[in-house]
């Protein structure tokens, strides 16, 4: 059975032909590889990828694929700015 999700959130990905935003998800089921359909960035060009050939970018609201000095720098900036408006 194909089950086709649709991306609510913005969620950006690394493909082989540059960053793009993902716009559906396709299962084929338990013996094919999830088809990702990504907008590139660049072109505006509409691709398919195999789960394989991507990924992700990254996500701000989870802060995936931050380097750890940036994770902690980062909390350090917001704590520092929260003890500034107290």
């Amino acid at each position: 059975m194909t089950v086709i999700h649709e991306v609510q959130q913005i969620l950006w990905v690394n493909t082989p032909h540059g960053d793009g935003q993902v716009l559906f998800i396709m299962d084929y089921g338990v013996h094919e590889n999830t088809i990702w359909v990504v907008v590139l960035q660049d072109t505006s060009e509409i691709k398919h990828y195999n789960t394989t050939q991507i990924k992700l970018c990254c996500n701000n609201t989870l802060n995936f694929n931050l380097k750890p000095n940036e994770k902690s720098s980062k909390k350090r900036s917001s704590k520092k700015e929260s003890n500034k408006e107290s």
